[in-house]
This record gives structure tokens, C-alpha cells and sequence, in this order.
């Protein structure tokens, strides 16, 4: 029997270890339910999970290959017992090892990273989506730089792992500007520039949504949104990978006073 192929994803996730913290879990109640609800949205259960996180940038594109990863915990000012959460998925070598390969095929070096863990950016979605932790899960760091297109080049690269059994994930943020957190003013920043996401992703050529992502920085209040655009470029690798694939918008929390979108593609 053949292997389906996996549409790829970009979701906001939030912030923090939110799903352990009195109050910020009943603020993403509803992202809490439809992160729960994201494995009945794919062909299978998937064989494993490559997450390009906006909590990962290094000098040159890495890859995670330990397998059994440990914990990240790369945020400050929590409840102490949110620094021994625990999500024991395993790692799985052969998929690093199966991006290094996709990588270097289109001329990328990917260097391999045996230490790296789960971030609150894998961790908190993955433990949602599969609460057993029985699915592996490699990282894919994104490159500094940022260079919107790269990403774009390396999602295509990989594209092939959909039709392997891989869910290609982007966890990231459609606004990512700390200072606007809980301002009421940062309400339409946030939905004007998803807007723009939103009319980028679903559209039906390809080359043309990309163009969209790669000029992100130029629509309307896209740097008050991004100050840094760490949390924006998974979204870049996910649509790289998607193909002639066009996305849709599967669902949108506003928590915090911002839009905080989640989107599919294929």
C-alpha cells in the first residue's frame, strides 16, 4: 500500500508553556481544542514529524539527531514546575538523516545537531496533537538571516518527505512583536498583516504566493507584526514544501488582543 501524501502546516503556538499555567490555558482554550483536533486532519498517523521552529535559528541550516531529545525550556518568569515538564517523543536518526540527504541534493550543507531539544514551540503543539508522545519528531533549525526565499528553496527541497510519511509542521506566530502583547492597539496591527498571510497562502499559484512571503516585509504594518521575522519564516519552509499545493486558513484564536493564525497546505 502506498503512502499518502501529507499536507504541511504553519501554526501559531503561542506563548510560552502555556498549556500548564493557570489562566494562559484558559485564554487558548480554543487553540488548546483545535491543536487536539490536527491529527484527524491528516491522511494517517504520521510516521514522524519535522518541525522548523521559530525557537531555532543557527549559522547554517542544523538538524536535530538525537534520539531521545531532551528538554528546552527557553523561556523566563514561569511557574517553577513548568521548568520539569516532560514530552519523552522520541528522536528518529534515519529522518535527520533523510533531510541532510534532501539538503545536500539541492546544493544545502545541513549540519547535524545531537544536543538540541524541544522548544516550548514543539513541545507545547506536539504534546496536543499527540499526548502519548509516541511519535518521533526532528528539529530543523532555520537559518540566520533569514533570507525568506532560502526558506522557501529548502521547503521545496523537502517536499519530497510528504510522500514518506512526514508531517512537515512550521510552529511559529502570525504576530511576534512583545512590546504589543495586550495592547488594544495591536489588534488590527495583527489582523491587517495576517490578512496578508492569509491572501499569500491561499492562493493558487504557487510561485505567486511565494513571491507574496519572500515581499512579507513591504504589506501593511508587517514590522510592527515582525520587529524580528524568527517566528514568521517557518511559514516560508511549510509553503516552500506544499508545491503547487495552495493552503487555506484553518483556524484563528485571538488571544492577548492579537489574530494568531493557523494554516494548511494540500
Amino acid at each position: 500500500m502506498s503512502t499518502p501524501k501529507f499536507p504541511t502546516l504553519f501554526i501559531s503556538h503561542g506563548g510560552g508553556p502555556w498549556p500548564f499555567v493557570d489562566g494562559m490555558r484558559e485564554m487558548f482554550a480554543r487553540t488548546a481544542r483545535e491543536f487536539a483536533a490536527l491529527p484527524a486532519r491528516l491522511p494517517q498517523r504520521p510516521k514522524a514529524v519535522l518541525v522548523i521552529t521559530g525557537h531555532w535559528e543557527a549559522a547554517e541550516f542544523s538538524v536535530s539527531t538525537s534520539e531521545h531529545p531532551p528538554m528546552d525550556y527557553d523561556y523566563s518568569g514561569f511557574p517553577a514546575h513548568t521548568y520539569h515538564l516532560q514530552y519523552p517523543a522520541p528522536g528518529s536518526p534515519a529522518l535527520a538523516s533523510r533531510v541532510t540527504e534532501l539538503l545536500a541534493g539541492g546544493g544545502i550543507t545541513c549540519k547535524q545537531d545531537p544536543m538540541r531539544g524541544f522548544d516550548h514551540g514543539t513541545f507545547v503543539p506536539l504534546g496536543l496533537m499527540y499526548p502519548n508522545a509516541d511519535v518521533p519528531i526532528v528539529l530543523l533549525s532555520m537559518k540566520s538571516g533569514y533570507d525568506a526565499a532560502e526558506h522557501i528553496r529548502v521547503g521545496k527541497m523537502l517536499a519530497p518527505l510528504r510522500e514518506e510519511g512526514v508531517l512537515i509542521l512550521g510552529s511559529g506566530l502570525t504576530y511576534h512583536n512583545m512590546r504589543g502583547f495586550g495592547n488594544p492597539a495591536s489588534t488590527p496591527v495583527a489582523t491587517v498583516f495576517e490578512n496578508y498571510l492569509n491572501e499569500a497562502v491561499t492562493q493558487t499559484d504557487a510561485e505567486a504566493r511565494n513571491r507574496m512571503l519572500v515581499d512579507w516585509a513591504h504589506a501593511p504594518s508587517a514590522r510592527q507584526a515582525h520587529p524580528r521575522e524568527d517566528h514568521l519564516i517557518p511559514l516560508m519552509v511549510v509553503a516552500g514544501a506544499a508545491g503547487a499545493d495552495s493552503g487555506e486558513r484553518i483556524f484563528v484564536d485571538h488571544v492577548m488582543n492579537v489574530a494568531m493564525a493557523n494554516y494548511q497546505f494540500g
